[in-house]
């Protein structure tokens, strides 16, 4: 509570000032409606919110798993071999600085229109692979030269040396990168509904969309809220997880 309470101070005193300024300057609610009337929606599409929500965090969620399977498991290969580290490391960068938007359509074609959750998931694990390839194969290579020697002393096989000293020097890098990925992994989740232009996910980006096409506001900002709340959770569970596993390397 120490901690989160700067936060929460802060958070109600923007939200007071939110609420006196509209009420002040007489905003139209549909072009910025106070906190209130957000929360209001919030409650009255709280069943229909928390569906959604249900739906993004799912998509976003077996990305994040796909990213880290998939940028774990190749940061590890590459990280025993420096030739195709060298080799990777390139097309690594290349996806992730090619926009989403670019290839969603590709995406969507080739996981079929009648299954744009695959798209989805495919998208926002391809938002989320780098910071999980780059964090695993740093922190492999971030092991303590001396202990690299000592193990060499000792004639450490392959395995050894990545059991039992690489893979824990690594681990806080990891999680950094988990950290990182799980905030992305929900981003292109929502990027990713949004471009494949499809409803059949019914995620929070399409109550986005909906709330808009409507010019119903309030309910497009308790849509924000709500994805939000969901990166805040993700991101702290992460932190629990960072913090647990420095502990007990401690």
């Amino acid at each position: 509570m120490t901690r989160l309470l700067p936060s929460l101070l802060l958070t109600a005193l923007l939200l007071a000032g939110w609420e006196i300024a509209c009420r002040a300057l007489d905003v139209p609610i549909y072009l910025l409606p106070p906190p209130s009337a957000v929360g209001m929606a919030l409650v009255q599409r709280a069943p229909l919110l928390l569906s959604s929500a249900g739906a993004t965090f799912w998509m976003a969620f077996q990305a994040l798993v796909v990213a880290f399977l998939l940028g774990g498991g190749l940061a590890l290969a590459v990280s025993l071999h420096r030739p195709a580290e060298q080799a990777v490391r390139p097309l690594a960068v290349a996806l992730q600085v090619t926009p989403v938007v670019a290839i969603a359509p590709l995406v969507l074609i080739w996981t079929g229109l009648d299954h744009a959750d695959r798209a989805v998931v495919a998208l926002a694990a391809a938002v989320a692979f780098f910071p999980l390839f780059s964090g695993v194969l740093t922190g492999l290579k971030s092991a303590d030269p001396d202990l690299e020697r000592l193990f060499d002393l000792y004639g450490a096989s392959p395995v050894q040396r990545l059991i039992r000293l690489r893979l824990p020097a690594a681990l806080p890098f990891i999680l950094e990168g988990l950290r990182v990925a799980a905030g992305l992994s929900v981003i292109g989740a929502v990027v990713a509904e949004f471009v494949s232009g499809s409803g059949a996910t019914q995620g929070l980006a399409w109550r986005l969309l909906e709330a808009g096409n409507r010019l119903r506001t309030a309910d497009m900002l308790a849509a924000l809220a709500c994805l939000m709340i969901m990166g805040l959770a993700l991101n702290a569970v992460v932190a629990a997880l960072e913090r647990g596993a420095r502990r007990w390397l401690a």
